[in-house]
């Protein structure tokens, strides 16, 4: 009698261990219990943690309330402006009512994936292209309303939407570059005429304050000799007066010139230069002080009849120290003298002499047997 109670225990107590193994269930935090017995929906849903079901009459259906991320294919689209381009994003949503999500739709991941390539194209043909480069917050916000109002008899909805990225036809992408390089090249070009400005200004002061001191470009040019000389270039440049071109220009002999105050130079001889110091003639002088009057202001005088006596000296006509070949113009030649003239003269002299001493007074004899007369 014992061992059967004992027995009848056991196979009870085993019977209800299986029962508990069939029927016992484990929901987790972020889960959620929805039972359906024979079919039908119960109202309660399980709370996370231990829980039992009937075994073989009751079903549970766990679901998760994580947020889900769920990417979007990239959808084609012709904007408003008429540029075909290419946009995909990214939803992330989540299960609010569990029944819901299971009652209400079948496939609660493919329904919200289906909606959100759908708003995103009707999205693509409202917008234009600016838009979706550059003022992406708005069409994300307009996105996630157009996908949450379906969604919420879903017992889901949107946390968030974000556009990931939109491509661009080659084409497009030239244009556009080309546009913000012609932008850039004419911010720089605005940049580059507003510092020439500037710089025009401040120039414009120096050499205002460089008038007043002459001294002080000539010290303006010493440095920019200085600096380019240290560069070790094989060519230097330096500047010319213009007043040293001129004073060698009327300086130069014209072909043909004559011999101041005489006629022209005869062949194989030159003008003589004077020695430094002699006088000179008005047209000379003339000439000089005309010629003086090209230097610079300051110049020293002995400078200047020193350099004007230099250039005399080799040979240049009008200037100080210019010897003409003769005061004026030269004696013509007198008939050829005979090469006895000298001493026909002399014997005209002394036949004179004699004629004076024969035609003596009336007193005198004419010879030695002469007797006078009476």
């Amino acid at each position: 009698m014992i061992e059967e109670l004992v027995t009848a225990a056991a196979a009870t107590a085993s019977a209800g261990a299986l029962y508990l193994l069939a029927a016992a269930r484990v929901v987790k935090q972020y889960e959620r219990g929805v039972v359906f017995r024979l079919g039908r929906l119960l109202p309660e849903v399980r709370r996370p943690g231990f829980t039992l079901v009937v075994p073989m009459v009751d079903r549970l259906h766990k679901v998760s309330l994580q947020i889900i991320t769920l990417p979007i294919p990239a959808q084609e689209g012709i904007t408003r402006d008429n540029v075909t381009v290419r946009v995909d994003a990214v939803v992330y949503f989540k299960v609010v009512s569990p029944s819901d999500a299971l009652v209400r739709v079948e496939d609660y991941r493919f329904a919200v994936s289906q909606m959100a390539q759908t708003s995103l194209r009707s999205i693509i043909g409202k917008s234009e292209l600016d838009d979706l480069l550059s003022n992406r917050e708005k069409l994300n916000q307009g996105l996630e309303l157009m996908i949450d109002n379906p969604a919420v008899e879903w017992g889901v909805t949107i946390d968030r939407v974000e556009i990931k990225d939109v491509s661009l036809p080659e084409t497009m992408k030239r244009s556009m570059a080309r546009q913000a390089e012609a932008d850039r090249e004419r911010r720089a070009r605005v940049i580059n005429a507003d510092a020439e400005l500037q710089a025009s200004k401040k120039l414009a002061g120096a050499a205002q304050v460089m008038s007043e001191q002459p001294a002080a470009l000539q010290l303006r040019l010493l440095q920019t000799v200085v600096a380019v000389a240290a560069e070790k270039n094989s060519t230097l440049v330096l500047p010319f007066p213009v007043e040293l071109l001129r004073f060698l220009e009327r300086a130069a002999p014209l072909p043909g010139a004559q011999v101041a105050g005489g006629s022209p130079e005869p062949s194989g001889q030159g003008a003589t230069p004077a020695p430094a110091g002699e006088a000179v003639g008005p047209e000379a002088a003339a000439q000089a002080r005309e010629l003086s009057g090209e230097f610079p202001p300051g110049v020293p005088e002995d400078v200047v009849r020193r350099l004007l006596e230099g250039l005399g000296e080799k040979g240049v006509p009008g200037l100080v120290g210019e010897r003409a070949v003769s005061e004026a113009e030269p004696e013509a030649p007198g008939p050829l003298a005979e090469p006895d003239q000298n001493g026909g003269a002399e014997a005209d002299r002394g036949r004179g002499a004699d004629a004076d001493a024969g035609d003596g007074g009336p007193g005198e004899s004419s010879g030695e047997g002469g007797a006078p007369r009476g």
